[in-house]
């Protein structure tokens, strides 16, 4: 998707599988930064649930507001954003 969306004429019509993709690393960063440790670190069921339902009510709030802002975003801010996520993949 990235490397679409770099080569693309006009990468702000990427700006939707942009959010989406941000969507995702922030959730899978939540998980492996948050819930991952404390699986690890066996907190007990009632913890563990408690810790679920709050990341996935986070979410529920973070992923429309992130296609907002990506969907109001130009082509040079798309790009570094594009860019930035490359830098983690590096």
């Amino acid at each position: 998707m990235l490397e679409t969306l770099e080569h693309a004429a006009d990468p702000t019509q990427y700006r939707s599988a942009l959010g989406n993709l941000v969507v995702e690393l922030t959730n899978a960063g939540l998980d492996y930064y948050f819930l991952q440790p404390l699986r690890v670190a066996k907190v007990g069921f009632v913890v563990q649930q408690t810790a679920n339902l709050g990341v996935a009510g986070a979410s529920r709030i973070m992923a429309p507001m992130i296609q907002n802002i990506i969907g109001r975003l130009n082509k040079t801010q798309l790009l570094t954003i594009a860019g930035f996520i490359r830098q983690l993949m590096g």
